[in-house]
């Protein structure tokens, strides 16, 4: 089984995760690695490495067809938000060629995509959701809020407005912004494995205890049932969603759930997820040949926390600087 992994920029640990579980499953196969920065840490994990356009070039989709063709690749994963619609637009072609895709359906991306939309799927399937307030409507009683870009991403252009004054200047500063209400609590990111008939297989609610440029830096596994059975609910909820789904909510001290965001995809915190058990590359391998992972919605490790610290990859500068073939160079990787 050959392994396409997209835009991998610095996730190592869910290389890394992919590669022990391939060994784990006894597959045979390589894991390519595609991004458009020679220089992404994520790519000297990978058997091979493949540069790419930019995700907005007229010739991306062109360019993974032919990384497909190419290394026979049976399965495919992005890992950013701005490629997963794109994709969602090209499956057949992909799906022609013999490569399964790890991405949800159009209607699935577009929820997802834009918070606005997002909001409006919440109150259409009954869970609470922050209100969203229209610019001119919001008066001193309704502060402080949250203002955020519609379709932004790793927490890039989110602000605590407290005042009119900090209202006016951030909706300017911040293009296509939406206005939320402030929501506080314990803040959850809860990983949740689906099938691709919908069925979902594994959820995994984290604890966010600390974030670090919009990603969980240090966050615990919690077996919370309330939290699992209102996961499950959204995810089965959305229109032909498949692979991880990652679901944001808070946790309000009178036990009520609050869902902010959903990411159609490998969520940056999720090898705390794998480390507790959730093997989610091993059972998408499994899926992919024909097997169904035998396992319970809640088969993981109640408790274990992460705490994340900065690590290094030594290359040769040449090795980033030029083009190289990854079998041919020295890499050290720490552990």
């Amino acid at each position: 089984m050959n392994i396409l992994l997209t835009s991998v920029g610095r996730r190592v640990e869910l290389m890394k995760a992919f590669r022990r579980s391939m060994s784990r499953f006894n597959i045979n196969g390589k894991i390519i690695a595609a991004d458009s920065k020679q220089n992404a840490p994520a790519c000297f994990i990978a058997d091979t490495v493949e540069l790419v356009p930019k995700i907005n070039d007229p010739t991306y989709i062109d360019s993974l067809l032919d990384i497909c063709t190419f290394y026979s690749i049976d399965l495919l994963i992005p890992l950013i938000d701005t490629e997963l619609h794109l994709l969602s637009l090209h499956q057949q072609q992909f799906r022609d060629r013999g490569v399964t895709l790890l991405v949800s359906s159009v209607a699935t991306n577009e929820i997802c995509y834009s918070k606005n939309q997002t909001s409006i799927f919440f109150e259409n399937i009954g869970v609470k959701t922050p209100k969203i307030y229209k610019l001119d409507e919001v008066t001193e009683l309704d502060l402080p809020l949250i203002l955020k870009p519609d379709t932004g991403s790793s927490s890039v252009g989110v602000y605590e407005v407290r005042n009119q004054v900090e209202l006016e200047f951030f909706s300017n500063y911040v293009e296509n912004a939406i206005v939320q209400e402030l929501i506080t609590g314990e803040e959850y990111t809860i990983d949740i494995l689906v099938d691709f008939q919908g069925r979902v297989i594994s959820i995994v609610p984290r604890l966010r205890i600390e974030t670090r440029a919009g990603e969980i830096s240090k966050g615990i596994t919690v077996k919370n049932p309330a939290l699992i059975a209102a996961a499950k609910q959204v995810v089965e909820s959305l229109p032909g969603a498949i692979g991880c789904i990652t679901v944001q909510c808070f946790l309000q001290s009178d036990g009520e759930i609050v869902f902010i965001e959903i990411n159609p995809r490998f969520g940056g915190g999720y090898p705390l997820s794998y480390r507790a058990g959730a093997d989610f590359p091993g059972w998408l391998m499994q899926l992919c040949t024909g097997k169904y992972p035998q396992v319970a919605i809640d088969e993981w490790e109640d408790g274990l926390a992460m705490l994340r610290y900065d690590d290094a990859i030594f290359v040769k500068a040449d090795d980033i600087l030029f083009n190289y073939n990854p079998a041919q160079i020295s890499v050290e990787v720490t552990n």
